[in-house]
């Protein structure tokens, strides 16, 4: 019921490669929204992990600086199959910096330490730079440079990664079992499964749009959002706000389900309630978890793009601001096949 099969903007993937055969094969490195001041209660660190859990890194950080692990906060949790180089933040109130020696290892290393004024909140970030290297492509190389070229320069369903789903697409189950009464959680838990639900649906709606050809199409009513934060545009579309979607600069919207009236009208409403209707429990049960209505962009365009090919192996380089996912665009290229692992819910 809860499918995983999303529609594809520009056909089905060219082919199959190897995806995350070695950390190195995907790196990512955050980018903050702000220059740190130098100065303050809190000291930022910028560290470079191979292989390793974002919590556990966090947990480390805490016991080396003798501090409450929820002294240490960081803006996202990163993918641990991989290299990440992301900021931890860790507060100390009146305290001196810890003499970090022996901290490092050969998973883990600091690349910068400064003083700030603030705490480090979940979702702090600007975006994250990817560097991606796909190993034994079984498709034709002219092909996928087409493919390449619209995809940079026309984006991508942004759809949420499969990563957010759990394996097999669990977290949602278990989202609507949840919310049936069914077995209760402790709260990080439970916003585990309600984001899954939201995401799904979200998904859905999206895909829906992809398959009918107006994901990328402004309709009656519709609200039209931008790409490096949560800014949405209310008014009816005129020439100019038209002539920005078509270039890129905004992008149509689905919704995040929850509470309120919906924030489109007319026909982009309609489209919206009829794709919504059938997963009407799914829709009541976020209500009910105390959800507000908001809205997500359809479309990712991803930003400072290069690539290169060595024989059957393309590393590709972007930028994609927070809260979008490296693999949704990869999907439209190839089947990327990712070594058996044990599955993580969070990462």
């Amino acid at each position: 019921m809860y499918s995983l099969d999303w529609s594809f903007a520009y056909g089905a993937p060219l082919g199959a490669c190897q995806f995350k055969q070695q950390p190195q094969d995907f790196i990512v490195e955050e980018i903050l929204p702000f220059e740190p001041k130098g100065e303050g209660e809190y000291l930022l660190l910028f560290i470079e992990k191979i292989g390793e859990n974002t919590d556990w890194v966090a947990g480390l950080l805490a016991k080396h600086a003798g501090v409450a692990k929820s002294a240490v906060s960081y803006a996202g949790r990163k993918d641990r199959h991989g290299v990440t180089r992301q900021w931890f933040c860790v507060t100390l109130l009146g305290l001196a910096d810890p003499d970090w020696a022996g901290f490092e290892s050969d998973s883990i290393r600091i690349l910068q330490q400064i003083r700030h004024r603030k705490k480090l909140k979940i979702g702090a970030l600007k975006g994250n730079h990817f560097t991606i290297t796909l190993r034994d492509i079984t498709a034709n190389q002219a092909e996928v440079e087409v493919r390449l070229q619209t995809i940079m320069q026309h984006g991508v369903p942004n759809y949420f990664g499969e990563q957010r789903f759990g394996h097999q697409g669990r977290n949602v189950a278990k989202a609507v079992d949840m919310m049936q009464g069914k077995f209760r959680l402790p709260k990080n838990k439970r916003s585990i499964y309600l984001s899954a639900a939201r995401a799904w649906l979200f998904n859905h709606v999206l895909s829906q749009k992809v398959a009918n050809g107006s994901w990328n199409q402004y309709l009656a009513g519709d609200v039209l959002g931008f790409p490096d934060n949560n800014s949405l545009i209310f008014d009816a579309a005129d020439e100019v706000l038209l002539a920005r979607l078509a270039q890129g600069d905004i992008s149509t919207t689905s919704p995040l389900w929850g509470r309120g009236l919906p924030k489109v009208q007319h026909e982009a409403v309609a489209l919206e309630q009829q794709l919504t209707e059938p997963y009407h429990d799914l829709c009541d049960g976020l209500e009910r978890a105390g959800l507000n209505q908001e809205r997500r962009i359809n479309r990712l365009i991803p930003q400072d793009c290069s690539w290169a090919w060595q024989d059957a192996q393309l590393t590709i380089s972007f930028t994609l601001p927070k809260g979008t996912f490296a693999t949704t665009v990869l999907r439209e290229l190839f089947e990327c096949i990712e070594p058996s692992r044990k599955w993580s819910e969070t990462e």
